[in-house]
């Protein structure tokens, strides 16, 4: 069977041919215009319609250079299917080095959006209209924000099973599963029966080469999976992802400075000291406990810290007894590029 041109944007993409469209977004004070610009690539044969989005807070980078490595990836070569690809979603506050839109509202928060609503409504709208409701699947990058961290993740839908065996396509080294939260990209994208995977790694307006790598690969593997890319496939961990059903944060039983003493990816048991905040005259010391047994895929990198603020989170794992080993043999195989083809193009 023949592949069909795909259109978007008013433009048509004939099969075996790639193409940045840019979509319109708005006009700033300045006259100057505002586009989304989206990479399509629509293979000679037909498939799945998959879209891979990043920045849709402005400062999380990190999916911006997962996005560009999957576009330069051989691998696509003899695509099947149709890939959409934004590496910006919120040009505003990327340009910004913002989280945010410049109205301050979030982007995640105003799904679906409305045409004629606020700019952060109009963009969420285009992004539904014109690639969501186009696409079978998608996989949206994120990272933690500013002064945070975040261990490579992938959350899912709770009650959509479409998701998990996604998500067991990606192989990240930790699952968690995640309620959607009111006017999110997943909660919008489920309302249209698009399922949409949620890769969470690094932090903010940072690169983080393990974080990058592991969702470059992820990417690349639910590609595979699908059956839109051929050829030998891209090995697997020798680890299974850990998969959390529940994650809580600590929360800073002081205010002061606070010293670290674990970092995202660690493993610890109920009691283990996370870290010390001190008051700034060296008089008290104040420890950090963890409540349970878990993984720490989160952290606040910031010193500075007041009482209540978050600074560790913990997922907690269906089989804790091995996480630690787990998580060791997913590392030395990111660190060793053995997730990498000698072919590949990072």
């Amino acid at each position: 069977m023949k592949a069909e041109a795909f259109e978007i944007g008013g433009e048509r993409i004939l099969p075996g041919e790639r193409r940045t469209v840019d979509l319109p977004v708005s006009v700033l004070s300045d006259h100057t215009p505002v586009t989304m610009s989206t990479h399509v690539i629509n293979g000679k044969r037909p498939g799945p319609i998959v879209f891979v989005s990043a920045a849709i807070h402005g400062d999380e980078v990190i999916g911006v250079e997962i996005v560009r490595r999957v576009l330069q990836s051989p691998k696509l070569r003899g695509l099947r299917g149709t890939l959409i690809c934004i590496p910006i979603v919120n040009a505003f506050g990327f340009l910004n080095h913002s989280r945010y839109l410049p109205d301050r509202r979030d982007l995640n928060r105003s799904f679906p959006g409305s045409e004629t609503g606020s700019l952060a409504g109009r963009l969420a709208h285009l992004f539904i209209s014109e690639i969501v409701k186009r696409s079978d699947f998608g996989i949206d990058l994120h990272s933690a924000a500013s002064h945070r961290d975040n261990y490579p993740q992938i959350r899912v839908t709770p009650g959509r099973p479409k998701l998990r065996e996604l998500a067991d396509m990606f192989g990240a080294p930790i699952l968690l599963t995640s309620k959607v939260r009111e006017g999110s990209l997943r909660e919008a994208a489920s309302a249209v029966d698009c399922d949409v995977l949620l890769y969470e790694a690094g932090g903010g307006l940072r690169f983080d080469e393990f974080a990058v790598r592991v969702g470059t690969t992820g990417v690349l593997r639910t590609l595979h999976g699908l059956g839109m890319i051929a050829g030998k496939p891209i090995a697997p961990s020798k680890a299974n992802p850990l998969v959390c059903s529940d994650s809580y944060w600590m929360r800073s039983p002081a205010g002061g400075l606070l010293r670290t003493f674990k970092k995202s990816g660690d493993t610890v048991v109920k009691g283990d000291v996370l870290g010390v905040v001190s008051d700034p005259f060296g008089e008290v010391e104040t420890p950090i406990t963890a409540n349970t047994d878990g993984v720490i895929i989160g952290r606040s990198e910031l010193p500075i810290v007041n009482e209540g603020d978050a600074t560790f989170h913990i997922a907690q794992p269906a089989r804790h007894r091995n996480a630690e080993t787990a998580l060791d043999l997913y590392t030395a195989d990111v660190e060793g590029s053995t997730l990498f083809d000698e072919d590949e193009i990072i």
